[in-house]
């Protein structure tokens, strides 16, 4: 009784009990799951044995743990113990110390040598051990070694609870605890002591209110350096990779620093010292200073590699350039005469310019005939460099001659289908290969002799620059994009900035083909990237419409839609709902619990998998939101569950979740759900790249923030067949009104157009004066995530 009464001496709830085993263990977040038999508890009615999840190290069978936390009802595993914090019960007679020390714990002990160790110092050895570590040189035949790793053992776990305890108290949930425990190890409570600001750098999931809340606590406020330090660099961080800014100016940063400090109840803090901080930074190098631009180093030395790059590749002559226009001519009336097609004159100009330019981009709005230009291009530089296009004629592991690419899996696969070749995703093409990073760069650059990379537009500053440095001297580059859609997630606005340069030659095809077949969509989307929205809006058309609803109604709407179009033939994977944000009634959560109750309801026999509130059937339309390269899938990629293997039908012991993307099946544990989402209704974002049959777009005033010309026309534009419309007239004319395009502060294009300039002998050009890291990515600092 005594002992239980000091085991809830905070109050709290626990439950003592030896671990029978362990269910299921994740190396890297600790994420864990045991079965243990109850010896002692404040709880009432529990069973003798229960199941305890948490985050640990693994645990060993037969060992006795206190665990802290509360009873919780899993949906479909039933009633779990959830450990908040948890500690190891040493053992206190003979026999219970002899098997901790020979569990295989401590590397070199065996039960004879734990059997000595107990005679020699008592049934209290691991206290006595812990006290006063000399005391094992009074153990018989005990080497140094040995005794030294059995002490730094005994410390280690001693250390890692009463760091798990420590942090509990400072407000750190279990999962964030043990992360951090994971960076720091045995030093973890010195750091935070000292500098609590150190997590913001450090720890991935801990911003900087949260550090100057521990600061306050720690009485760290005001101008004190490390408050100072960690704010810099989060404010620049943050505005880069939500933004899309490649650099911030010092009045803006200075200013956004100061309303983050000023915000927080620490106190204010003076411009001047806030200024002398970043100029302490920019010494070290944590940050760098061009022109009054505050850059992090990655992305600075980023948009300097790529600038770098097209100057060395527009500094080469092509094959394809030394035809004369008259074979050019020839080739393409037999390519147009096999095609039984006839090229614009547009057309024209922009194959036979790429194919004599080094480096070359193609763009234009929707019904333009980009994809039919690309093929011109690849048919015509194979027919005039003389190679085969037939992937059988290459044996395997040589290199084909073209290579086609897009940030996307399903943009690639686009490409793939309208070229009738192999195509990849721009990470698939480089190697990615997660922590270990890009097997292709400059020194170990792609093979080929003609690179088209499509849907450039989404392609963020670090991704070009790791793209561009693994293009070898001799192979021609062809980018394909459309400027007016959105920009890339990441930071930087590629594309744009190339064009804007003017130092690449480059088509823009204005003429639409496909608003001559009588497509009303094409002419929507072309009005609107001139900020028009056509009066005829509202006016139903053969491939477009526009019903009329508020938010509230948003979701019945939506899901009549869906029906009605599910009931006119069309399958799920042909009806994509795109909305702008993921909360409120009208949000893409709501949205997806709706059609998932339309397009896969809950039935007798059929399984299912619950997280949460988000339930995965067999059958649901789900998307992958990171690169997953080891299974050849992409963030974006768009799949199908089409199994789910519950913890007691197979030998891992954890449920599995199945999906087929095309054909790859990708296996998920509980633990990898977070990887995907449910996809009947997806953002703009996520659906670049990709064309659906029929796109559903609500539009309301709720969507307020988000509503922006180029997110609307990149929805738009992602609508092969039929477009219908749904919400606020007025929230739509106001989208398209906002602009919000050409924001992003960016120097690339100053970069190449001081590249393009000519520079006096002797004299190196700006952007080679600090020649060596030109080609640093964020992927060479970091372990893993891209566009």
């Amino acid at each position: 009784m005594q002992e239980q009464q000091s085991l809830a001496l905070d109050g709290r709830t626990f439950i003592k009990g030896a671990c029978l085993g362990v269910i299921f263990h994740n190396e890297e977040t600790l994420y864990t799951v045991v079965r243990i038999r109850v010896e002692e508890t404040n709880e009432a009615a529990v069973e003798e044995e229960v199941v305890v999840t948490g985050y640990f190290p693994r645990l060993n069978e037969g060992d006795v743990y206190v665990f802290y936390g509360q009873f919780r009802q899993h949906p479909r595993f039933g009633r779990q113990y959830a450990a908040e914090q948890f500690r190891k019960q040493l053992p206190n007679t003979k026999e219970g110390v002899i098997h901790y020390l020979s569990s295989g714990l401590f590397k070199g002990i065996g039960k004879k040598t734990a059997t000595a160790i107990v005679e020699a110092l008592g049934e209290n050895a691991i206290a006595v051990i812990l006290r006063d570590p000399e005391a094992l040189l009074r153990v018989p035949k005990l080497t140094k070694q040995k005794a030294k790793q059995l002490y730094e053992t005994l410390c280690a776990h001693e250390g890692l609870e009463q760091t798990m305890i420590a942090l509990t108290q400072l407000g750190f949930g279990p999962q964030l605890a043990m992360k951090i425990y994971q960076a720091y190890g045995e030093e973890t409570m010195d750091i935070i002591h000292e500098n609590p600001y150190q997590l913001v750098e450090d720890i991935e999931g801990i911003g900087f209110g949260r550090a100057d809340d521990l600061g306050r606590q720690l009485g760290i406020s005001g101008s004190h350096p490390a408050r100072l330090r960690a704010a810099c660099l989060f404010v620049l961080e943050q505005v880069c990779l939500q933004e899309g800014h490649v650099y911030m100016k010092e009045e803006e940063l200075v200013s956004r620093i100061g309303e983050l400090l000023g915000g927080n109840p620490n106190g204010a803090v003076d411009g001047q010292a806030i200024g002398q901080t970043l100029l302490m930074l920019s010494e070290e190098g944590k940050l760098i200073v061009e022109q009054g631009r505050y850059y992090l180093p990655s992305l600075y030395f980023a948009e300097k590699g790529i600038a770098a790059n097209i100057r060395r590749l527009l500094g080469q002559t092509p094959p394809s350039a030394s035809f004369p226009e008259s074979e050019f001519l020839l080739a393409l009336g037999a390519l147009e005469e096999r095609l039984g097609m006839q090229y614009a004159p547009q057309q024209k100009e922009a194959i036979q310019r790429a194919l004599s330019s080094p480096l070359f981009i193609l763009t234009g709005g929707p019904g333009t005939g980009k994809t039919t230009v690309i093929k011109g291009i690849v048919e015509l530089f194979a027919s005039l460099n003389g190679v085969s296009l037939d992937p059988a004629h290459y044996k395997s592991g040589e290199p084909f001659p073209v290579l086609l690419a897009a940030p996307t899996g399903r943009a690639a696969k686009r490409m793939s289908e309208a070229t009738g070749l192999p195509s990849a995703t721009i990470h698939r093409l480089l190697g990615w290969n997660g922590a270990e990073g890009f097997s292709h760069d400059e020194h170990e650059p792609i093979a080929g002799k003609l690179l088209v990379v499509d849907e450039v537009s989404m392609v963020d500053t670090w991704l070009a620059n790791q793209l561009l440095k693994a293009v070898p001297d001799g192979m021609q580059v062809i980018f394909v994009g459309d400027e007016d859609q959105l920009p890339s997630v990441g930071p930087g606005q590629v594309l744009r900035d190339l064009l804007e340069s003017g130092v690449i030659p480059s088509v823009r095809l204005t003429e639409v083909y496909r608003q001559a077949e009588g497509s009303s969509i094409i002419g929507l989307a072309h009005a609107m990237k001139r900020g028009v929205v056509p009066a005829d809006l509202t006016a139903p058309k053969a491939d477009r419409s526009f019903i009329r609803c508020r938010a509230g109604q948003v979701a019945d709407v939506v899901r009549q839609i869906a029906d009605n179009a599910r009931n006119k033939g069309f399958s799920v994977k042909d009806i994509q709902v795109l909305a702008p944000m993921y909360r409120g009634p009208a949000g893409i959560d709501q949205l997806n619990k709706v059609l998932q109750g339309l397009f896969n309801p809950p039935a007798d026999g059929k399984r299912e998998l619950s997280i949460g509130d988000v339930v995965y059937r067999v059958g649901d339309k789900v998307l992958q939101l990171v690169n997953q390269p080891e299974d050849n899938v992409f963030n974006g990629d768009i799949g199908e569950v089409v199994a789910i293997f519950y913890a007691k039908e197979n030998t891992e012991k954890q449920d599995l979740l199945v999906v087929s993307f095309d054909g790859i099946e990708v296996t998920y544990t509980r633990q990898d759900l977070a990887q995907i989402t449910h996809a009947y209704c997806c953002s703009v974002h996520k659906a670049q790249g990709s064309e659906f049959p029929i796109v559903i777009l609500p539009v309301v005033k709720s969507y307020y923030r988000m509503l922006k010309r180029n997110l609307l026309y990149t929805a738009v534009t992602r609508s092969k067949q039929f477009l219908i419309l749904c919400g606020e007239e007025e929230a739509f004319r106001f989208g398209v009104a906002q602009r919000g395009d050409g924001a992003r502060q960016t120097a690339l294009a100053e970069k190449l157009a001081a590249a393009a300039a000519p520079f006096v002998e002797g004299e190196l050009p700006l952007e080679d004066a600090d020649i060596g890291m030109e080609n640093v990515t964020p992927y060479d600092f970091m372990g893993d995530e891209s566009s």
